[in-house]
């Protein structure tokens, strides 16, 4: 396998997808590729890997290399995957896939068309706790789901921003905290609860400036800090969700599913699901009052063990799904469509909302 967007640099790519691969057998990392051939050439240097390339089509075309993982920012995904796609290799692209739904249907199509596997960073849906969220449902823990409702911190869209964030500010570059943590989160509520029928939706933009603290930089925002999603899913549950830009002194992150016979609550730090460690409660039948469950052993990756609480467990358990849906025919993993189906979603739920 090759990853665009390994930097020598601190980087998501060396903070979450390289440990991960380090903890697991079946995939070896044979090149790298970076925004320069210098950084690229730093790079392997500081991570062993043999073959570096400056740019992402140089990698693509690269013998020996049979999946592409695509880690950069969301503006150059679609041209980086596109290149990959042309080379015949696989492809896995961190979330959002494009830069819009047009992109993320341009790219599905073009999988599809080459009968490519694919495969989307919607990673929240690998988390333990999210995995045993679904079952309890489905298992019928608290019943028939009447109702769900979440708020959340989604952080970098607060009062402050760094300069490696800005680009998060601009709704041109395709990455704020409605595609981002709400879209992660939303993606895994779908997983444990289906599909969304009906949708109402008011946004605004609450911090008409931002500043960066370490260089005084003002900047101002176009995007929305405060996204409240209502609706209906298919099932007939009624849903809401509200993020809110920064982070919270109170709950960073609450959600309650609430049903016929039963309660769950889930708790975190954080707004990110995709990548914080959080905590499950539930009552149920006669019980009084809410319990911690404990996440069993078997939702665990005995070969991730040493990155539990980290943001490459959640990375890593998609990438051990990967290996075993690559040997077993399998497809737990979302593709290109699922991302493009999710992309549509988000699409109608911004184009529902009144901007207050």
């Amino acid at each position: 396998m090759g990853i665009v967007g390994l930097s020598a640099r601190r980087g998501w790519a060396s903070q979450a997808h390289l440990p991960a691969l380090q903890q697991l057998d079946g995939f070896e990392l044979r090149a790298l590729s970076a925004s320069s051939a210098e950084s690229a050439w730093q790079a392997s240097e500081k991570y062993g890997v043999a073959q570096f390339f400056g740019t992402a089509g140089e990698l693509a075309a690269a013998d020996g290399v049979d999946l592409v993982v695509v880690t950069v920012k969301v503006p150059h995904h679609r041209e980086i995957t596109q290149s990959a796609l042309a080379a015949g290799k696989m492809v896995l692209s961190e979330w959002p896939l494009g830069n819009g739904t047009a992109e993320a249907e341009e790219l599905a199509t073009a999988a599809a068309e080459r009968k490519l596997r694919t495969f989307t960073g919607l990673q929240a849906r690998s988390a333990p706790v999210v995995r045993y969220l679904r079952d309890l449902v489905a298992d019928g823990y608290v019943g028939e789901v009447l109702s769900t409702s979440l708020v959340a911190s989604g952080g970098s869209w607060g009062a402050v921003f760094s300069e490696d964030g800005a680009y998060l500010l601009d709704r041109a570059n395709g990455a704020t905290m409605l595609t981002i943590p709400f879209g992660h989160t939303l993606d895994a509520l779908t997983m444990v609860l289906g599909d969304v029928g009906k949708v109402t939706t008011v946004t605004a933009t609450r911090h008409r400036e931002v500043r960066d603290p370490q260089t005084s930089r003002v900047f101002r925002p176009n995007v929305a800090d405060q996204v409240v999603f209502g609706g209906v899913l298919a099932s007939g549950a009624v849903a809401s969700v509200h993020y809110r830009g920064g982070q919270s002194r109170g709950t960073n992150f609450h959600w309650e599913i609430n049903g016929t016979d039963g309660d769950l609550v889930i708790t975190g730090d954080t707004g990110h699901l995709q990548v914080g460690e959080f905590s499950i409660a539930g009552a149920h039948g006669s019980d009084a009052e809410l319990s911690r469950l404990t996440v069993p052993e078997r939702y665990f990756d005995p070969a991730l063990q040493g990155l539990r609480g980290t943001p490459a467990y959640n990375v890593g358990a998609a990438y051990a799904q990967i290996q075993r849906d690559l040997t077993e025919g399998g497809s737990e993993v979302p593709d290109f469509a699922h991302a493009a189906r999710h992309h549509r979603l988000l699409d109608r739920i911004e184009r529902t909302a009144e901007h207050a």
